[in-house]
């Protein structure tokens, strides 16, 4: 028996992802144009779910992928422990070769279990790991709840799911993922399951 049916999907595209530069936590920007295109095409598939609540991280770029959900007057609440990473000193800066030996560095130490490892004024996937079980057990926290869309972030999602599936975080690469992508995930009262994984379909809709 499913006891609560969770769709999380990454935030619609912003300028800075166009771009390839580093957007975490410290950066709170806008959708851009293709962003709210991903935005709509995602409500035009799912507005018909009969979602019982909404949770969001506190970045604005989130609430902008999923207004329209609000606006049909669906209950809402920001979690920070759905936020991005925090990428410190990397954030918004330029995608030079000097950063991308780091972020890769970065990445090869987290692949290799070091996973305290972070940037100057950044996080690791331990700190991202500790407020999103404290974001999970407030929205499992509420059995009538039944169907829950969450909306977040690229990295944190990949955390969140390995979290979720009882997974190493050093697996987060196992999913891929792109903005206003879903991941579909059930929960029997005892284990959660992907049901739908890294699903784009309603993306290239016309």
């Amino acid at each position: 028996m499913i006891l609560k049916t969770l769709y999380i999907v990454r935030h619609g595209q912003t300028d800075l992802n166009k771009r390839g530069i580093v957007q975490g936590r410290g950066m709170n920007t806008d959708l851009n144009e293709e962003g709210r295109h991903q935005a709509e095409q995602f409500f035009d598939a799912y507005k018909d779910v009969a979602f019982d609540k909404i949770y969001i991280s506190e970045l604005k770029r989130t609430q902008q992928s999923i207004q329209k959900f609000i606006d049909l007057g669906l209950p809402y609440e920001k979690l920070s422990g759905l936020d991005e990473l925090a990428w410190g000193v990397l954030e918004g800066k330029p995608s030079t070769p000097e950063n991308k030996v780091a972020f890769l560095d970065l990445m090869r130490n987290w692949m290799d279990g070091n996973l305290d490892v972070k940037f100057e004024g950044g996080e690791s996937p331990n700190d991202v790991k500790l407020r999103q079980e404290e974001a999970i057990k407030t929205i499992m926290s509420h059995p009538e709840e039944k169907t829950v869309l969450i909306c977040m972030h690229g990295r944190a999602m990949r955390l969140l799911l390995c979290l979720l599936t009882g997974r190493p975080l050093t697996e987060m690469d196992n999913f891929p993922h792109q903005n206003l992508v879903l991941y579909k995930v059930v929960f029997d009262g005892d284990k959660y399951e992907i049901v739908d994984f890294n699903n784009a379909k309603h993306l290239k809709a016309s």
